[in-house]
C-alpha cells in the first residue's frame, strides 16, 4: 500500500543507501510536494520544480516492482518531459525502456559517484590565500558563485532572489566558505551541510579565470577537515564523467563508495 509519509521504517530503508541517497533522506525531512512510500520496497520524493524526483528501490526490485515505480510516476504527471530523476541503474533501464513503449525518449543525462572521507590527506600543492568563512557582507558575490555554479552545470536553476535566499541561509549556518587569494579575490566556494552523523560536501566551484591553480583542492580539503572536526563522515556527489575532478577528490581521501544517475 502507497502512503503519503514516511517515517522511521523509510529512514531505517535508506540506511542500505546512505551514500547514494544521502540527499533523499535528508530532503524527506523537510517540505515536499510529493511523498509516496510503501515503507519496505519504494520511496517516491519530489520537492518541486526545479529539482529532480528522488525514487529509491531496493537492491533486488523485481520487474513488477518497478513497473510499480514507473506507474507511480505517470500518475502524478513526471513522465511529462519536464523533470529528471536520481534513481538506480537498473531502474535507470526499466524507465527508459518502458518510456520507449510509449513513445517517449528518456535518457541518462548524469552518471553519479557518492564518495566518503574518512582519512583526509592534505594536498600535495599549496595554493596562495586561504579560506574564509561567508559572512553576510560576502553575500551579493556568494549568489553570483551560485548563480554561475548552477549555470554550467545546468541543474537546479533559480532566479537570482532564489539564490540570495539560500545564500542567507547557508551564510548563517557558518558552515559556508570561499577561497581568497594572495590578492583577496574570492576564487572558490564549498560548503557542507550536516545531516545526521554524516556531512555532504557541495557547492564546489571556481571561477573560470582563476582554474588550475589548485584552489578548489585546497578549499575541499579544509572544509572536509571542519565537517570531521565537528564530528561529520565528510561525503560528497561527483559526475562521474568528469575523471579530473574525481581524481582531485580521491588525491584528498575521498572513497567511492556508490553509484547512481540522473535520467531525463
Amino acid at each position: 500500500m502507497i502512503e503519503t509519509y514516511v517515517d522511521e521504517r523509510d529512514y531505517k530503508l535508506l540506511e542500505r543507501d546512505r551514500y547514494t541517497f544521502f540527499v533523499l533522506k535528508r530532503i524527506m525531512g523537510g517540505e515536499c510536494k510529493l511523498l509516496l512510500s510503501d515503507h519496505e520496497r519504494l520511496i517516491l520524493c519530489f520537492t518541486g520544480h526545479p529539482f529532480p524526483v528522488w525514487i529509491w528501490t531496493a537492491d533486488d526490485a523485481a520487474e513488477e516492482e518497478m513497473e510499480k515505480a514507473y506507474q507511480l510516476a505517470k500518475e502524478n504527471k513526471l513522465l511529462t518531459g519536464e523533470y529528471h530523476f536520481n534513481i538506480k541503474y537498473s531502474l535507470a533501464e526499466y524507465f527508459i525502456r518502458r518510456a520507449a513503449e510509449e513513445g517517449l525518449e528518456l535518457k541518462i543525462i548524469t552518471n553519479m559517484f557518492a564518495y566518503d572521507c574518512l582519512e583526509p590527506v592534505r594536498p600535495d600543492t599549496e595554493s596562495d590565500g586561504g579560506i574564509h568563512c561567508c559572512e553576510m557582507k560576502d553575500l551579493e558575490e556568494l549568489v553570483d558563485f551560485m548563480d554561475r555554479f548552477h549555470k554550467e552545470l545546468s541543474i537546479d536553476q533559480k532566479d537570482i532572489s532564489g539564490y540570495r535566499e539560500d545564500a542567507e541561509e547557508f551564510i548563517r549556518s557558518g558552515n559556508m566558505y570561499l577561497w581568497k587569494d594572495e590578492q583577496g579575490h574570492n576564487v572558490a566556494s564549498c560548503k557542507y551541510a550536516p545531516d545526521g552523523d554524516m556531512a555532504s560536501i557541495n557547492l564546489v566551484f571556481t571561477r573560470p579565470e582563476f582554474r588550475r591553480r589548485h584552489y578548489a583542492e585546497n578549499l575541499v580539503y579544509q572544509v572536509t577537515m571542519k565537517a570531521k572536526e565537528a564530528g561529520y563522515v565528510p561525503m560528497l556527489y561527483t559526475d562521474a564523467d568528469y575523471v579530473a575532478s574525481n581524481a582531485c577528490y580521491e588525491k584528498i581521501g575521498y572513497v567511492l563508495r556508490g553509484k547512481l544517475c540522473t535520467i531525463g
